[in-house]
């Protein structure tokens, strides 16, 4: 392997993208990409992941009542000329999957802000209900299915779901809350729509963590993206290396 640091970055231009709908805000990320163009992030949010950001925060998102999904769009660079020429190719690749106007953030201040609301997601979610988080990864250009059939799983099992992510690694994260589910039903239900939710993702070339890791919490979920032979390899490797079984006993393997 063969490592080199390049020079931090001197220009940063963000754009802020609404959506009328997130599938289609999905569909523009591997778009983006195809356009010749690798943004330095790509953030996906949904309306209720904004919706509880600012009533968790104090920054303010412009949100139209047509908006169900924003893009969070981020390139870099030292020379801005470049970078303005990059962000035109952008809009037109947004404007082309029925975008609203595409925003951009005018001072340090602003873009701090939307980074904030995006950093705050998660909490803010926690501060409204109960839920579990499930992350999630998949090709980009199968994002707009993967995002689909969460919905449609949580229809299934009559839960609701706030998506949110680092869309340009193909990379969903999928927080289910409780809201009015009785705790019977939460228990119940969430290991299976989990199940089906990890099942979708591997039939798309995903896997059942994009960058969480496994541990305690997905461990139960492995033999879904793993074979008995690839697991009995993983344990194998685990056992040259820590014979004594002192490093993180049973975080994964029994």
């Amino acid at each position: 392997m063969v490592l080199k640091l390049i020079p931090l970055p001197t220009e940063t231009l963000l754009m802020l993208i609404p959506f009328r709908s997130a599938e289609k805000a999905c569909e523009a990320v591997s778009a983006v990409f195809r356009a010749g163009i690798t943004p330095s992030a790509m953030e996906f949010m949904e309306r209720d992941a904004i919706e509880f950001v600012m009533k968790f925060t104090d920054v303010k998102v412009p949100l139209k009542e047509d908006h169900v999904a924003h893009l969070l769009i981020e390139v870099d660079g030292n020379n801005k000329d470049v970078l303005f020429k990059d962000c035109e190719k952008i809009s037109e690749v947004m404007y082309q999957h029925d975008c609203d106007e595409v925003m951009f953030a005018e001072s340090a201040q602003q873009k701090a802000d939307l980074w904030r609301a995006r950093r705050a997601v998660g909490e803010a979610v926690k501060s409204h209900s109960v839920y579990k988080e499930e992350d999630t990864v998949v090709p980009r250009a199968s994002l707009p299915v993967l995002l689909a059939g969460v919905k449609k799983i949580g229809s299934k099992y009559g839960f609701r779901s706030v998506c949110y992510g680092h869309a340009g690694d193909g990379n969903l994260h999928v927080n289910i809350i409780k809201d009015g589910m009785t705790d019977e039903e939460w228990n119940r239900k969430l290991p299976l729509g989990i199940q089906e939710i990890f099942e979708l993702c591997v039939s798309l070339n995903g896997t059942i963590s994009g960058e969480h890791g496994i541990g305690w919490v997905q461990k139960n979920y492995m033999s879904i993206r793993f074979s008995d032979v690839e697991i009995a390899l993983q344990k194998g490797i685990k056992k040259l290396f820590d014979p004594n079984n002192i490093l993180n006993p049973s975080k994964i393997f029994a």
